[in-house]
């Protein structure tokens, strides 16, 4: 395994990353299978998670719903191992658990369980060594008991910020979140950082919105920026990754530079700690 993105932790625990933010429509499924692919691209051996009932990871990678039988809602009510739902896809090097219908359900199942927010973190440890050395999980987009799981089970969270005035607001609710996830039931957990979307040049508020957010978060703001793009918009319902769809366009080679500079922050982080 990578050992470059293993953060210090020991051989063969991946790194986890969820990709969350509690406001829909800012681009965090878009920014989790994309980074995913250009990471597997990178030659890192990469999991996603597909931890949104929508399924929307899951489509976007050219997988139908009726053809994902068991996936995440297995491992957690059913404790059906990883390995055991993990599926490949036609991207070399990056598999998925995809989420399977009956994922929207979880919520009031696990409310009974004991150490419900735990199910996830929990089952993934007992899982052994994993050949993946990195795990993205993509959240729902708002505070469930499944969002708590991916928070939990987290080394550290990126958040996509859209480039708009009310996402503001919905990412100082998720900072305050995973404080208090950290607080009280992963003292680990960090913030990766914030990849701004949807930025579009022409617009006096997406850099008004761009200064707000390095202003307040400093280098924890990405330095790459994912630009509005009609290829992204694209390229799902085709069932492909923006890179993988139209490598040329813009968007796509945003989310290679931001493949990079992900790469180049944790090796920044590995180095920190040695």
């Amino acid at each position: 395994m990578a050992t470059d993105l293993t953060s210090g932790r020991t051989a063969g625990k991946p790194t986890i990353l969820a990709i969350a933010n509690q406001k829909g429509g800012v681009g965090k499924t878009t920014t989790a299978i994309n980074l995913a692919t250009a990471l597997a691209a990178s030659g890192e051996s990469i999991l996603l998670i597909d931890l949104d009932p929508q399924g929307n990871a899951s489509t976007s990678l050219g997988l139908r719903r009726a053809d994902r039988a068991a996936g995440t809602y297995s491992m957690l009510i059913d404790r059906s191992s990883p390995a055991s739902v993990t599926q490949p896809t036609f991207v070399p090097n990056l598999s998925i658990i995809p989420a399977d219908p009956d994922l929207a359900g979880a919520d009031v199942e696990l409310v009974g369980e004991d150490r419900r927010e735990f199910r996830l973190r929990d089952i993934l440890a007992a899982d052994g060594d994993s050949p993946h050395s990195l795990i993205l999980i993509d959240c729902p987009p708002s505070l469930t008991l499944l969002t708590l799981n991916a928070l939990v089970a987290a080394d550290a969270v990126l958040v996509p910020l859209q480039c708009e005035f009310l996402a503001l607001e919905g990412i100082s609710q998720l900072t305050r979140t995973i404080e208090m996830v950290k607080h009280n039931l992963n003292p680990a957990l960090r913030l990766h950082g914030i990849v701004l979307t949807m930025f579009d040049r022409r617009n006096n508020l997406s850099e008004l919105v761009e200064a707000d957010a390095r202003g307040f978060f400093g280098d924890q703001v990405y330095d790459t920026v994912i630009p509005r793009n009609i290829r992204v918009s694209e390229a799902p319902s085709h069932g492909k990754p923006v890179i993988l769809y139209d490598y040329r366009s813009p968007g796509a080679q945003a989310y290679v530079r931001l493949a990079t500079e992900f790469l180049r922050r944790e090796r920044g982080l590995v180095a920190g700690l040695t």
